[in-house]
C-alpha cells in the first residue's frame, strides 16, 4: 500500500466518521489497520531475505 492509498483510505473514514459522529473511533481503527499492514510488509520483506 503505498501513500495515496494511505490519503484515499482517510478520506473514506473521514467522510464515514462525520456522519456516524465516532471520529476517535474510525480514525483508531485507521492507525490500527496501517499498523498492521506495516507489520505485514515487513514480515515478507524479512521472510523474502531469508529465504534468499
Amino acid at each position: 500500500m503505498n501513500n495515496w492509498w494511505y490519503g484515499f483510505y482517510f478520506i473514506i473514514l473521514g467522510v464515514l466518521a462525520f456522519f456516524t459522529g465516532e471520529i476517535v473511533t474510525f480514525t483508531m481503527l485507521g492507525f490500527i489497520l496501517i499498523s498492521l499492514n506495516n507489520i505485514n510488509t515487513t514480515l515478507k520483506k524479512n521472510n523474502k531475505a531469508t529465504n534468499e
